[in-house]
């Protein structure tokens, strides 16, 4: 996806003020406070166990074969898929089809800093993952030596943004008649002193990462799965867990990827039952019109025997 560096972005470097306020320079146990109370009830009013709900589109993207839209909250993510075209480049021939998937971030969408124009590690980072967790979905024998584009934008980041990023991009290629072996869903979880965090914010995803190195069970959990076929496409984890922890947070993530499943489906079919109104509509229009057509042919076949 090329760059506009024509259209105004703004600076292409700032400082946030939130450097130079009280907030910034808190310890670790007052940004766990603020997180958390003690009825474990978290800041935006959530449980511990609870996800943020999820709206859901497709085809946003008039361009692109099939588009997604996504957003939790203050998450939001746009996903565009392309036919397949062929892998350029390519001196060898290629049993299998590839996926080629590209993670952007908005220069305004992250709250801490904002974004450069040049590509930087994260994206590649977050670009190979949605990659990877891609690749055991789609059914790519089907188109060998071609390749499917994924672009994905990130227009504003509050967490999770790699598991909404996944669940936009599966619900893109459903969309794009894409063939796939079941619909994949994601979901992120965060361990904070041992206690898990279903859905995290990016302020509860900073609080996992910068936690005590002396506490073993810290860290950020992402997996996606394949519910039908009970697969897991793809697993991330950030931190330090032991195995107690880490199969206790794949079981949460395992039930939460399940609850996704039915508001894709939802919205998949939604989509289909659109279009077969439409359809309809513009079958029973083209009806009318070839009515009227007759009508008038008859008319002046009318005109031209009498005349």
């Amino acid at each position: 996806m090329p760059l506009d560096y024509k259209r105004f972005n703004g600076p292409e470097d700032s400082i946030s003020y939130k450097r130079f306020t009280e907030d910034y320079i808190k310890s670790y146990d007052q940004l766990y406070q603020e997180l958390i109370d003690e009825n474990g009830v978290r800041k935006d009013g959530r449980a511990v166990d609870e996800a943020r709900k999820m709206f859901a589109i497709n085809d946003v993207v008039t361009q692109a074969k099939g588009s997604a839209y996504i957003e939790l909250k203050q998450t939001k993510v746009v996903c565009s898929v392309f036919d397949p075209r062929e892998i350029p480049h390519q001196n060898e021939f290629s049993q299998l089809g590839q996926i080629y998937c590209e993670v952007k971030f908005a220069p305004f969408s992250c709250p801490r800093k904002r974004r450069p124009h040049a590509p930087e590690a994260e994206e590649r980072a977050l670009s190979v993952a949605l990659r990877k967790a891609l690749e055991p979905t789609v059914c790519r024998h089907l188109f060998p030596n071609f390749q499917i584009d994924v672009f994905v934008y990130i227009l504003e980041h509050d967490g999770a943004c790699l598991a909404v990023a996944i669940n936009a991009a599966g619900l893109a290629l459903a969309s794009a008649a894409v063939p796939i072996y079941d619909i994949i869903t994601a979901c992120t979880i965060a361990v904070i002193d041992g206690k898990m965090i279903m859905d995290p914010t990016e302020a509860e995803e900073h609080l996992a990462i910068m936690s005590p190195e002396t506490q073993t069970n810290h860290g950020l959990i992402t997996m996606s799965t394949l519910s039908q076929l009970r697969q897991i496409t793809d697993f991330r984890q950030i931190g330090s867990l032991d195995v107690d922890c880490v199969t206790k947070a794949m079981d949460l993530l395992q039930k939460q990827c399940m609850k996704i499943v039915p508001n894709i489906q939802r919205v998949l079919v939604s989509n289909v039952i659109k279009y077969h109104k439409e359809r309809k509509k513009l079958e029973e229009e083209a009806r009318e019109r070839e009515e009227a057509l007759n009508k008038k042919m008859e008319e002046w076949k009318l005109l031209l025997n009498a005349g």
